[in-house]
């Protein structure tokens, strides 16, 4: 009964915190905190609450948050066009094509969809490689190197899909020549990707570490083990061994 309790309650505060990210990333979407209207693509912080939601929720909420996300990106970029826009949405024709493409769905959901699940797996193996130390640092670094790693994954995916599959279109978009699709890609990652992902990093422990310890989101995962306890451990141990050993033979 009491087990039952507990679940009850645990998936009533799972789906409280997921309906808050959901209408988080919702608002975000359609004001301009979320994307921001540049004449040449639409710069985001959208990325944000999916982080922190896979990452408090785990990885098939993430996935789901990542989902949302491409979703209001896809409604965005149709209904509100700006320069790269053909990359995101098919029904917006890609220059020089006349037609929208395909690969527009994939640059759109899939970015968006890994930036959710991935920071997860990053957090939970790093908070586990530093589970033995006791410190700040060790709860704070996974979360700052997750959220960061999130950003990135959004950013250079997104744009090394453009240079793969829609390099005509780019070129054709910014009037350039091929050959200066890629600097011009990297310049887009370095003026949005570097401000994206620094206050990904920035946030995301300063959002997670209260609403962790609020909501006890943290307890599957290993505790932290004092470096004292580690010493008085390694000491029993050694006691134990050396009292298992045989006695040496008297000459």
């Amino acid at each position: 009964m009491k087990h039952s309790t507990k679940q009850k309650r645990s998936s009533t505060r799972e789906m409280v915190l997921t309906a808050l990210f959901t209408a988080i990333i919702l608002i975000m979407a359609f004001t301009p905190l979320g994307l921001i209207d540049l004449p040449l693509i639409k710069a985001t912080i959208l990325h944000v609450p999916v982080i922190i939601g896979g990452i408090l929720l785990g990885p098939r909420a993430g996935g789901f948050f990542g989902l949302i996300f491409a979703l209001t990106s896809l409604f965005k970029n149709t209904t509100a066009p700006a320069l790269l826009s053909f990359a995101f949405s098919p029904l917006i024709p890609v220059p020089g094509a006349g037609k929208g493409s395909l690969w527009a769905l994939v640059i759109c959901f899939v970015p968006r969809i890994l930036c959710g699940v991935l920071p997860y797996y990053v957090y939970k193996g790093l908070h586990r490689l530093l589970s033995r130390k006791d410190t700040s640092l060790s709860k704070t670094l996974p979360l700052v190197v997750a959220g960061a790693l999130g950003a990135v994954v959004n950013t250079v995916v997104v744009m090394g899909l453009i240079r793969l599959v829609l390099a005509d279109g780019f070129a054709s978009a910014k009037n350039i020549p091929i050959d200066a699709v890629s600097g011009a890609i990297m310049a887009i990652v370095l003026a949005n990707g570097v401000p994206e992902t620094l206050a990904s990093a920035v946030l995301t422990p300063a959002v997670c570490l209260p609403i962790m310890k609020v909501f006890r989101l943290d307890r599957h995962l290993p505790k932290a083990v004092p470096a004292k306890n580690q010493e008085k451990a390694a000491a029993n141990a050694q006691t134990e061994a050396k009292a298992a050993d045989p006695a040496e033979p008297q000459a």
